[in-house]
């Protein structure tokens, strides 16, 4: 295995990881701006207010694209990995 090989493997697997993170992220991203504002509008600050609304959407959200993401691994290890593993 020379280092471009390794280099190519190694960016392609950090933009998988950004592909099957980003959809977790954004809705968290989009939930706290949610809650903030409506905390910064009715002056409630309670922390669990916050974490539970993110903590369920993240796993609704998680629930929903679970295939996306194990389907992504799935070809990731199968087309790269593998077969990287096996010498070819």
């Amino acid at each position: 295995m020379n280092d471009t090989l390794l280099f190519d493997t190694l960016r392609e697997a950090l933009w998988i990881s950004v592909k099957i993170s980003m959809p977790l992220l954004t809705v968290g991203l989009v939930i706290g701006l949610a809650v903030g504002l409506f905390q910064a509008l009715t002056s409630v600050q309670e922390n669990t207010l916050t974490f539970v609304p993110k903590v369920a959407a993240m796993m609704v959200v998680f629930w929903v694209s679970m295939s996306f993401m194990t389907t992504t691994l799935l070809q990731f290890f199968t087309g790269t990995i593998v077969p990287m593993i096996a010498g070819g």
